[in-house]
């Protein structure tokens, strides 16, 4: 069963394997729709994921933006689709407490379960990734930008880099570099290149073929290596070397005799591609 789908967030799933998430907002720059709305853009990201992880026709997950933006993230000029009748509401912001509330119960929670999905999510980044655009960009597995490519802090509106903003840059970048992003608000697509937030940096029109040739590759290997290897790795994050090394001994044995690491053997002897199930 899909998603619920809405104008604002395209759903597009291909006969390959590949599922494109499409922020849909080009005449916006791909601003979000609400905050933490049952309907707002954070939450069918996660909504959309979470079907594509269930989909077993879907290998890989792409987030990209539709236009010459990935996400410029909260619209600061106008706040109009946070209305009382918006489809979804979670009640009022009033106060500091309620405003906590709303944004830990719902919007940290939100950006949390794209971290969760279990198979491998791209973020395509065709343009600048603004506040929860670049949160929901880190929170991908891997990213791919261009000369357009540009990460903007939240600074704008006064506020910390959020939702695994903070926990995900310095172990990505180192303390140094993190901090010097925080204190400028800014990082453009070659340093974050050189940083290692960006997996690939190519020029715009290569944007998309780049992206379907790592999509392939990703594909044509065992989808259950993907995912128990993800996990470990993430919980590795904040693990020890032996803890880690539990996780693997345990997962080993498994992976040796299910269906696909069989497949994968049976293929490479025989000399042709492997039909794997994730099983």
């Amino acid at each position: 069963m899909g998603p619920k789908l809405v104008d604002y967030l395209l759903y597009e799933k291909e006969d390959n394997g590949i599922l494109w998430i499409k922020f849909n907002r080009p005449e916006r720059l791909n601003a979000l729709v609400g905050t933490a709305e049952e309907r707002g853009t954070v939450a069918k990201v996660g909504e959309y994921m979470r079907a594509a992880d269930d989909d077993p026709d879907v290998r890989v997950i792409v987030l990209t933006g539709v236009g010459r933006a990935f996400c410029a993230g909260a619209n600061l000029a106008s706040r109009e689709d946070v209305g009382e009748n918006f489809p979804g509401n979670r009640g009022s912001h009033e106060g500091l407490d309620a405003t906590r509330q709303h944004f830990f119960h719902g919007f940290t929670q939100l950006h949390l379960d794209i971290a969760k999905i279990r198979k491998p999510t791209i973020a395509m980044i065709n343009g600048p990734a603004v506040g929860s655009g670049m949160d929901m960009a880190l929170h991908c597995d891997i990213r791919l930008g261009c000369e357009n490519t540009r990460f903007v802090c939240y600074h704008n509106a006064g506020q910390i880099i959020e939702n695994g903003g903070s926990y995900y840059l310095p172990k990505m970048v180192g303390l140094g570099r993190a901090l010097e992003m925080v204190y400028t608000g800014e990082l453009d697509a070659q340093r974050a290149y050189d940083w290692g937030i960006l997996n690939h940096l190519v020029p715009a029109e290569k944007l998309e073929e780049t992206t379907r040739q790592l999509c392939e590759r990703i594909i044509a290997k065992p989808p259950l290596v993907q995912w128990i290897s993800k996990r470990i790795m993430r919980t590795a994050m904040e693990s020890t070397m032996e803890q880690t090394m539990v996780l693997t001994s345990n997962a080993s044995p498994i992976l040796q005799h299910s269906d696909d690491a069989k497949e994968a053997r049976k293929a490479f002897v025989e000399k042709r591609r492997p039909q794997f199930k994730g099983m």
